[in-house]
């Protein structure tokens, strides 16, 4: 309870960050103490919040309702987070996720991660972590690309990266969406496809440190983007021990 309260008070003094647009949120957390807290802080950062405190009326209000970001509670009544975060993706592949829990763990945040999360933060939290972690998520899916800009889309092999999209497209028209956290790891090797990408540059670059639990991120990461490109032979992640990744292409 002291905690909570002492976000509470910290949460009026702390600099709003400045979004480009209206940002629609819907927060899902059971704890009524810690919701309110959450919902007054980033309504007060200018963002529209819509609280659900159960996985079912989340979904619900999802069916009825776009929104740009779902902070998600992994500890739920009745149907977790992450069962809630499976039924997401599947109806909205490309739906931006951030988890909050209390559990800590690899396990945890390799679930989390697997799932298609963006990111995932532990209990307790600065508030002003958690804005940085929103704002970048936001900037992200809302980037609009140059009309027609040939660097939104990328050749890799038969496939095309369609950035702004968070697609591949197959040449037989079959498209492989993707989550926001994919996508921007996929656009940053392939910018420098045949080139080695160090794995502390993509880490400080997306992650903002070089810590264990986020270089198993990373990895989860890396596996999932080789699952996405297994059915094209021309084109492969090499991991290089100790150094970092390579995308390799069959025409360099």
């Amino acid at each position: 309870m002291l905690q909570k309260k002492a976000l509470a008070w910290r949460s009026l003094f702390l600099p709003k960050i400045k979004m480009k647009e209206q940002m629609d949120i819907l927060l899902v957390e059971d704890e009524l103490a810690l919701g309110a807290v959450l919902s007054r802080y980033l309504q007060n950062q200018s963002l529209t919040v819509v609280w659900s405190t159960s996985a079912e009326d989340a979904f619900d209000k999802l069916l009825s309702t776009e929104f740009h970001l779902m902070i998600i509670d992994v500890q739920l009544p009745e149907e977790d987070g992450f069962q809630l975060a499976d039924k997401v993706k599947k109806l909205l592949p490309t739906q931006p996720l951030l988890f909050l829990t209390a559990l800590a763990g690899k396990e945890n945040r390799t679930r989390g991660l697997a799932l298609g999360a963006f990111d995932y933060i532990e209990k307790p939290f600065e508030m002003d972590e958690l804005m940085l972690k929103i704002k970048n998520i936001l900037n992200f899916t809302t980037q609009q690309p140059t009309t027609n800009s040939s660097n939104d889309v990328i050749s890799l092999g038969c496939m095309s990266f369609h950035k702004s999209r968070l697609a591949l497209m197959a040449a037989n028209g079959v498209q492989r969406n993707m989550t926001v956290r994919e996508a921007e790891i996929l656009g940053f090797l392939a910018e420098r496809k045949d080139t080695l990408v160090l794995k502390k540059e993509i880490l400080l670059k997306f992650w903002g440190d070089t810590d264990y639990f986020n270089g198993k991120s990373l990895e989860v990461f890396i596996s999932r983007l080789r699952k996405l490109l297994k059915d094209e032979p021309t084109v492969k992640i090499d991991s290089i021990y100790g150094a970092g990744y390579i995308l390799v292409t069959a025409t360099g």
